[in-house]
């Protein structure tokens, strides 16, 4: 077992290294550099969360299977917040609209993608495969939110971001449950 069961937030550190190198650094004494390297780190996040999570979307359509309203509440609610946030942050750091919202559509166009290789490819995935790909959405998404997405918001909303978290988990668990 060791560390391989910790290869997405592996991943997402590795890639965020990158990303930091690139960058000059995201603990620059510029602030811009700061939100960009916390911003691109969402990022990131968001495509190592958001391709397996697609994957499961498009396996759970196969052979006329649903889509759960709480899997669907849960990415949208997910998703959602992390776009509002890193697109802010890059705004800020002097990303330009059209560069921000074309980061976005390619990111949109990869879960597309995602979803539609999920159907067609793997329809007869296992459960534990399945539950495999949102195990490695769920690593990656969780390493994101303590790396960049938390320690952002508490930085912008002191201990509030800590209570509307647990929110979102309580919404979503009701929505399971249903």
């Amino acid at each position: 077992m060791g560390g391989r069961c910790f290869f997405p937030g592996r991943l997402y550190l590795l890639c965020r290294r990158y990303i930091n190198r690139t960058l000059g650094g995201a603990k620059r004494k510029s602030a811009r550099g700061e939100q960009s390297g916390a911003a691109l780190g969402i990022v990131l996040g968001s495509i190592l969360d958001g391709i397996p999570e697609s994957f499961v979307l498009g396996i759970s359509l196969v052979g006329g299977g649903t889509l759960s309203l709480a899997y669907f509440s849960g990415v949208l609610l997910s998703n959602f917040p992390e776009g509002l946030s890193s697109t802010a942050g890059l705004l800020k750091a002097g990303y330009e609209r059209k560069r921000t919202l074309a980061m976005w559509v390619l990111i949109v166009v990869i879960s597309g993608v995602s979803a539609a290789l999920g159907y067609a490819l793997l329809g007869d995935v296992s459960p534990l495969g399945g539950a495999a790909m949102l195990t490695f959405a769920g690593g990656a998404i969780l390493t994101m939110l303590a790396d960049s997405m938390m320690p952002e918001a508490f930085k912008d909303t002191g201990k509030l971001a800590g209570l509307l978290t647990t929110f979102g988990f309580a919404v979503i668990w009701v929505l399971g449950v249903r």
